[in-house]
């Protein structure tokens, strides 16, 4: 089995692009295995689901047997392509295990530094988890794939700004499986080192998206905006290179951090300002019934008139809402030749991600998509996982 050798500094560690880890005191290095992807498939795990609550009657509650087996062959999560070979997933259970030994705390990868709201999105997610900031989401999903970390807290869709489309490429890109999710109310604060007066700013860092979000108000605040990788290391350039013309938007949590003054607090343009999160982890959690769901998968269609109709109508036809479709560039195959000779044309080849409210324990879920892979190219399914009803 093929080894790396990655040094362990510190416990509070940054996560940087190929998976090295940086700070202060060094520890003697360990090995962290790299598993072959021709590794053995996964059975699928869903023959039947049992309910650990009991009836009225003593009887345990069973659920009805689901066969996934059958839907996507060898795996309850593969991926169904009439072009392409099947891709790597992780391994199964009954080789390894990412439950966390006892006394340990679970760790959880998110991107950012101290002080983000991915790190409070991660502690929302799993509480009391040791929460790992990486500086790139690749490096998030490279570290849950190498065993450093046990999961992976990524944004995905933002009520004002939009999709977070990078997450969208990378969730195809690699194997994890997404397996929950978690909406965080976000509160933007104007921050400024102290003693330092909003009409002393001239300028404001922070992410593109809150930036974004903070738009009327930089407006007439007269303030030019320059766009970093991150919120909370906004605050943090403006605090250690003592900026004083320069604020940062950031959370009040990053203000305490790193030492800088609110000088204005919910500074985002619309008070409904939600970022959705996605738990990410190697293995597939076992979807139920007993509370709401939702399944997130991506599929690719051939060109024609309706086709996408056709796609959606294997929802509607059996009362499945849809809450999310989103469309990417097929990236290598952008374009495709018109199947029409006479016409010479090329078009946009798309893949289309779409969430809808249904679990994959469910008959009418496993029905629609048996429905949809009759004429889809290119289909997955990314995860099926309860619904967040909560909102801080």
């Amino acid at each position: 089995m093929a080894t790396a050798t990655f040094n362990i500094r510190s416990p509070s560690i940054i996560l940087f692009g190929k998976g090295t880890v940086s700070y202060q005191r060094t520890a003697a290095p360990f090995q962290i295995p790299q598993f072959p992807l021709n590794r053995p498939r996964f059975t699928a795990l869903f023959a039947s689901l049992h309910d650990g609550n009991n009836n009225d009657d003593g009887s345990d509650k069973i659920t009805k047997a689901v066969g996934l087996e059958e839907l996507f062959e060898d795996s309850p999560y593969d991926v169904v392509s009439k072009d392409s070979p099947f891709h790597p997933r992780p391994l199964s259970s009954t080789k390894f295990s990412n439950s966390v030994s006892a006394g340990s705390r679970l760790r959880v990868a998110y991107q950012g530094v101290r002080g983000a709201y991915s790190e409070a999105a991660a502690e929302k997610a799993y509480p009391n988890c040791e929460a790992v900031p990486c500086d790139q989401f690749d490096a998030a999903f490279e570290a849950v794939e190498k065993w450093i970390v046990d999961r992976a807290v990524l944004p995905i869709e933002n009520s004002l700004g939009g999709s977070i489309h990078r997450n969208y490429d990378l969730l195809l890109r690699h194997s994890l499986h997404i397996v929950g999710e978690v909406k965080l109310a976000v509160r933007h604060c104007l921050l400024a080192n102290h003693g330092v007066r909003v009409e002393d700013l001239q300028r404001v860092l922070s992410h593109p998206q809150a930036l974004a979000q903070c738009e009327n108000t930089l407006t007439k605040l007269g303030l030019s905006r320059e766009a970093i990788d991150d919120t909370a290391l906004a605050a943090k350039y403006v605090a250690f290179n003592k900026l004083k013309d320069t604020g940062a938007v950031a959370s009040s949590s990053a203000a305490k951090i790193y030492g800088l003054n609110i000088l204005a607090e919910d500074v985002q343009d619309d008070c409904d300002n939600v970022t959705r999160f996605l738990m990410l982890a190697r293995e597939p959690i076992i979807p139920g019934v007993e509370k709401p769901f939702k399944t997130s998968i991506v599929f690719s269609l051939e060109e024609g008139p309706g086709v996408l109709f056709k796609a959606l109508a294997v929802f509607a036809l059996r009362q499945i809402n849809l809450t999310k479709i989103e469309s990417r560039p097929l990236r290598n195959q952008p374009l495709r030749a018109s199947d029409d000779s006479n016409n010479g044309s090329k078009y946009f080849d798309y893949l289309f991600y779409v969430d809808f409210e249904a679990s994959m324990a469910e008959e009418r879920a496993q029905n629609a998509l048996r429905h949809l892979k009759e004429f889809a190219t290119f289909l997955r399914v990314l995860g099926s996982y309860p619904v967040d009803t909560t909102m801080l």
